[in-house]
């Protein structure tokens, strides 16, 4: 167990690095399913963050620094604290965030900026505000956000790894991704620039949607309905396959989750509440020819079961 635990800490540091590539994600996934150990470890590890949330602001603050500074540092910090752990610390929340305004997995944020515009901030997302005389500038760090302009004479715009999304009076969502962005329009328009090829400019209407990367932009494409549910919480499917709808909802609770293949195609429509899980899961079970395998509350895969 020990040697799962020292490789626990040592992913949870990885997929907290400023830049984290899909075949990272896809490596930490084959890691977690591929012993049950693995899975016990990081659930620990998961219980030591929580615990974290009650250790002492100075204590934290130093912590993550290090963390930051120094990745072998953190790994050893953190392995130390499995060991000894951390009863009787009150009042820090342990965060690799540095950030205006942040989530963490499975929650959200609505927020009031200082100029009227609102902002909702999806599960495990990150964002920086520059406001000043001439922009009205939000740096999506990752996740998800939705935005809501107010009438200003500077302009709103978002800004990605991969570009910028000018906001023209209008109501639109952005996700960070690897290597991609999308953005999705509720009302009036948006103009999108790549940042790698300033001159390419896309414009995209309400109802639309597209992805772009550091140097193309994607074809615009109609927007799904109820995209932007997750801002009230709810994931609503129109025939999606069981694997894509595990994918998304994998992204609002900690740990593996995931199917075997023979179920990966089976398709569903529905609305599920985000803020829980388990209730969508043991929905799933009722409607669907799987059963669920659980070996923690952070390790669970969907099964072929009884017809």
């Amino acid at each position: 167990m020990k040697r799962a635990l020292a490789q626990a800490v040592d992913w949870y540091v990885r997929l907290n690095e400023s830049t984290v590539s899909p075949a990272t994600h896809s490596q930490w996934q084959a890691w977690l399913a591929a012993d049950p150990q693995h899975a016990q470890a990081w659930a620990r590890l998961e219980h030591l963050q929580q615990r974290l949330a009650q250790a002492p602001a100075a204590v934290g603050a130093a912590t993550l620094e290090q963390a930051r500074q120094q990745r072998r540092a953190a790994v050893k910090m953190l392995a130390l604290l499995l060991g000894v752990g951390v009863v009787g610390w009150q009042g820090y929340q342990l965060s690799p965030w540095q950030a205006d305004y942040a989530t963490r997995v499975g929650q959200r944020r609505h927020l009031t900026l200082a100029d009227g515009s609102r902002l909702v901030l999806d599960t495990d997302t990150q964002v920086n505000l520059h406001f000043d005389g001439q922009q009205r500038l939000i740096v999506l760090k990752q996740g998800e956000i939705l935005v809501e302009t107010a009438k200003d004479a500077r302009p709103l715009s978002v800004q990605s790894a991969e570009g910028r999304i000018l906001a023209l009076g209008t109501r639109f969502a952005v996700r960070q991704g690897h290597g991609s962005t999308r953005v999705t329009v509720e009302a009036h328009a948006v103009e999108v620039r790549p940042r790698l090829a300033q001159a390419q400019v896309m414009r995209a209407e309400a109802g639309q949607t597209l992805t772009f990367t550091a140097d193309r932009i994607g074809p615009l494409h109609p927007a799904a309905a109820q995209s932007s549910a997750w801002a009230r919480g709810m994931l609503v499917v129109v025939d999606w396959r069981l694997d894509d709808v595990l994918a998304e909802l994998s992204r609002y609770r900690p740990g593996y989750l995931g199917c075997a293949p023979e179920v990966a195609g089976l398709r569903l429509s529905g609305t599920f509440l985000l803020n829980d899980s388990e209730a969508v899961l043991a929905n799933l079970q009722d409607s669907l020819p799987v059963h669920i395998r659980r070996l923690t509350r952070y390790w669970v895969r969907i099964e072929a079961g009884a017809a």
